[in-house]
C-alpha cells in the first residue's frame, strides 16, 4: 500500500504537468518559436523557468548531502547561486535585445553574431552539447533513488534506476513535442511544487529538528567551520568553488536560453530580482535543514539520503511529497537540458556552415529524441559505475566554465576578437580537463585552486592577450561598435547586417 501511494503520487503529479502543458500549447511554426517559446513570457514565467532549470533534483540529494556530511561548506552553493542571479540582471538587456532583433535561438547563436565567426559558434555549440549530456545521465540516475525510496523496500536500487530512466525518457515525449514553450509552462507547475511546497516542508522540518534536540548546539564544532588558510584542501579552495559555480552559471545552454525566452530586457531584469529572493530563501532553508539534520539518527551513515530520512518522520505522505519535489526539479532540469542541447546541435553545429537559417523545428525535435535515447542507454549501462559518470560530469563542468570568458567579455567588452575567443575556449578546456583528472578536488601547488579556475586563468590570459596583440580589423570594429550602439537605440548600419549574414 505504501508503494502504491508513493508511485501513485508521482503518476498523478506527472499527469497534472502534462495536462497543463497541453492546455498552454501552441504550434511552433518555426525553429525560432521552438527554441525560444516565441519570446513571449512574462517575468514570473521567466523566474520559475530559471529556478526549475538551475535548481535540479540533485539539490535535494547531493547538495543536501554535502551539508549533512561536511557542514557549513554546504552554504557555498547559496553564495554563487545568488551571484548568478545578480549577473542575470546585467546580462538581460544585451542578450534579450540582440536575441529579439537578430532572431537568436541559442547561446552559440549569440556568440556567432557577436564574434562574426562560424568557428566560435561551432566550438561553443559542441562544448555546450558534449558537456551537458553527462548531467542528463546523472539526472536520470538520481530518479532511481526516488523510485527506490518510494517503493519502501520492495525493489532493488538497480530496478529503481530502470524505472527512473524509463519514466524521465517517456516524459521527454512532451519536451520533443512542445519545445521551449511547453517547458516553461511546465516549469511553473513543477517549480511551485518543488520550491514552494518543498520550502514549506523544509521549514516544518527545521522547526521539528530544533524543538527535538537537533539545533545548532547538537552539532560537532567542525560542522560550523569553513575551510580556512590552513585547510588541507588549500586556502583558495572555497573561493574556487564559488568562482567556478558563478562562471559556469550562464555557460550552460539550457540556462542561457532563459534570457531569450521572455518578452523584453525589462522582464529579464524583473525575473532576476524575483529569482534572487526566492533563490536565497529556498537555498538558505535547504542548507540549514541539511546542516541541522546531520545530527539526526541515520543521516551520518547516508548523508545523501538526508532529505528522505528527515521527511520519514511524517510518514508515507510526507515522503511521497518529498519524492515529488525531487521529481519535479529533475523534470525541469533534464527537460531543459535535452531541449537546449538538441536545438543547439542542429542550429549551431549541423547548420552552422549553411547560408540559410534553418527554419523548421523538425531537425531539433529529432535531435532531442536522439539525445534522450543516448542518455537513457548511458544511464542504464552505467548503473553500477555511477562514480565514473560523476567524474566525467565534474570534468564537463570544468569544461563548460571555459565558455564564460568568451560569453562575458564578448558581451561587455568590444575589443574581444574571434581568434582570441576560439583559442581561449580550447586552451582553457584542455588545461581544466587534464588538471581535473590529475587533481579531482584541488591543486596543492596552486594554493587549492580547482582545475576549472586554473583553466579560467589560462583562458582569460589567452583571450585578453590575443585580442590586444592582434586587434580586429577596422571593418570588424565598426561592425561590433554598431552592434553595441544598437543597445542604446542607434540603428545598425547596412554593413553590419551584411557581416551578420556572412557569419550565419
Amino acid at each position: 500500500m505504501d508503494m502504491l501511494i508513493g508511485y501513485g503520487g508521482i503518476v498523478a503529479f506527472t499527469i497534472l504537468v502534462i495536462v497543463v502543458m497541453g492546455r498552454g500549447h501552441r504550434a511552433d511554426a518555426t525553429m525560432s518559436e521552438y527554441a525560444t517559446g516565441g519570446r513571449s513570457f512574462s517575468s514570473w514565467f521567466g523566474t520559475m523557468s530559471f529556478l526549475n532549470t538551475w535548481l535540479a533534483g540533485t539539490v535535494f540529494v547531493s547538495f543536501a548531502g554535502l551539508g549533512a556530511a561536511s557542514g557549513a561548506i554546504g552554504y557555498y552553493s547559496l553564495s554563487y547561486s545568488v551571484l548568478a542571479v545578480v549577473l542575470m540582471f546585467f546580462l538581460g538587456k544585451p542578450v534579450n535585445q540582440w536575441g529579439r532583433v537578430h532572431d537568436l535561438r541559442t547561446q552559440a547563436d549569440l556568440l556567432g553574431l557577436r564574434y562574426h565567426s562560424r568557428a566560435v559558434r561551432v566550438v561553443a555549440g559542441i562544448i555546450g552539447v558534449v558537456a551537458s549530456i553527462p548531467w542528463v545521465v546523472l539526472g536520470m540516475q538520481a530518479l532511481g533513488l526516488v523510485f527506490t525510496t518510494l517503493s519502501f523496500g520492495r525493489i532493488e536500487p538497480v530496478v529503481g534506476l530502470v524505472i527512473g530512466v524509463v519514466f524521465i525518457a517517456a516524459r521527454q515525449i512532451w519536451t520533443v513535442r512542445y519545445g521551449t514553450r511547453g517547458l516553461i509552462v511546465s516549469d511553473m507547475v513543477q517549480g511551485v511544487f518543488a520550491y514552494g511546497i518543498g520550502f514549506l516542508v523544509i521549514v516544518g522540518l527545521i522547526v521539528f529538528l530544533v524543538t527535538n534536540g537537533h539545533g545548532l548546539g547538537a552539532l560537532a564544532p567542525g560542522m560550523l567551520t569553513l575551510p580556512g588558510l590552513d585547510s588541507e584542501l588549500g586556502p583558495l579552495y572555497l573561493f574556487s568553488l564559488m568562482l567556478t559555480g558563478l562562471m559556469g552559471a550562464w555557460s550552460w545552454p539550457d540556462i542561457f536560453v532563459r534570457l531569450l525566452s521572455v518578452r523584453s530586457p525589462r522582464s529579464v531584469q524583473k525575473s532576476a530580482v524575483q529569482a534572487a529572493s526566492l533563490m536565497f530563501l529556498f537555498s538558505a532553508a535547504l542548507s540549514t535543514l541539511s546542516l541541522l539534520g546531520s545530527s539526526f539518527p541515520g543521516v551520518s551513515d547516508a548523508p545523501d539520503m538526508v532529505w528522505f530520512i528527515l521527511t520519514g518522520v511524517g510518514g508515507v505522505g510526507l515522503v511521497t511529497a518529498a519524492g515529488i519535489c525531487v521529481v519535479a526539479a529533475t523534470m525541469g532540469n533534464v527537460g531543459a537540458n535535452l531541449q537546449a542541447t538538441g536545438t543547439q546541435f542542429v542550429n549551431d553545429v549541423v547548420h552552422s556552415g549553411k547560408g540559410d537559417r534553418v527554419e523548421s523545428a523538425r531537425g531539433a525535435k529529432i535531435a532531442v529524441a536522439v539525445i534522450t535515447v543516448i542518455s537513457a542507454v548511458a544511464a542504464l549501462a552505467t548503473a553500477n559505475v555511477t562514480s565514473g559518470i560523476l567524474i566525467l560530469a565534474l570534468v564537463s563542468y570544468q569544461a563548460i566554465c571555459q565558455l564564460a570568458p568568451t560569453i562575458l567579455l564578448g558581451i561587455f567588452w568590444r575589443r574581444a576578437t574571434a581568434p582570441a575567443a576560439t583559442a581561449a575556449m580550447i586552451s582553457g578546456i584542455l588545461v581544466a580537463a587534464v588538471l581535473e583528472i590529475v587533481y579531482p578536488v584541488s591543486i596543492p601547488w596552486l594554493g587549492g585552486l580547482t582545475s576549472g579556475v586554473a583553466g579560467l586563468i589560462v583562458n582569460v590570459t589567452v583571450l585578453l592577450g590575443v585580442s590586444l596583440l592582434r586587434p580586429a580589423s577596422a571593418a570588424e570594429r565598426s561592425r561590433v561598435d554598431a552592434l553595441f550602439d544598437s543597445l542604446r537605440g542607434a540603428p545598425m548600419g547596412a554593413s553590419t547586417r551584411a557581416h551578420e549574414a556572412i557569419a550565419r
